[in-house]
């Protein structure tokens, strides 16, 4: 404890006496201190999410550091648009899609050093940001059909000659074609 009674408040650095203190990831908060950083709320050790030195409400934290894209929208099937700049998250640049340009499939071939290299990149791929499908390890960013550009999951990808493909774009390219498949719905479709 330093003098002056007791620990530092994580929020207003000011002394926090014991009949007020909150502890949380071994620091001290005042209870009035002990907020989400965004909305303000009161939190408490169900409700408190801690990022670096930062505390928030499990909602906002969700929001700021959470999983992004189609799924992990506002629940109940709803999609939401909000790009998280209210909450000081700056919009990332959506990289073009690029397929793989590495001629040579094998997951043994592209091995540098000992650690893996993403076939969409060409780039050392880490344990923290690795997606392992269709026997090669990818980035989380570049794990996306290699036709359309969705991101895939392992279990909505199909793999050919060392390129991952959604479902829908692998029936469609290496699918079987002719009278009865295709359209759907009993509609014929002319391949030549």
């Amino acid at each position: 404890m330093p003098f002056g009674g007791g620990n530092k408040c994580g929020c207003c650095q000011k002394t926090v006496y014991f009949a007020e203190e909150v502890q949380c990831e071994g620091k001290s908060w005042h209870k009035s201190c002990f907020l989400c950083m965004v909305c303000k709320k009161n939190l408490d050790s169900t409700t408190v999410a801690v990022h670096v030195d930062e505390i928030y409400c499990k909602s906002c934290y969700g929001k700021k550091y959470g999983p992004k894209g189609y799924g992990f929208g506002g629940g109940a099937g709803t999609l939401s648009m909000d790009t998280g700049e209210g909450l000081g998250i700056k919009p990332q640049e959506q990289m073009p899609h690029r397929p793989t340009n590495n001629p040579n499939a094998s997951k043994f071939a592209q091995k540098a050093g000992g650690s893996d290299v993403c076939p969409r990149c060409g780039k050392t791929v880490y344990a923290a940001e690795k997606v392992i499908g269709g026997g090669n390890s990818w980035h989380k960013g570049c794990f996306r059909c290699a036709n359309c550009g969705k991101g895939l999951e392992s279990t909505t990808l199909a793999d050919r000659d060392g390129e991952i493909y959604c479902k829908g774009c692998y029936a469609k390219n290496f699918g079987p074609k002719g009278f009865g498949f295709g359209q759907g719905a009993g509609a014929l479709a002319h391949s030549q």
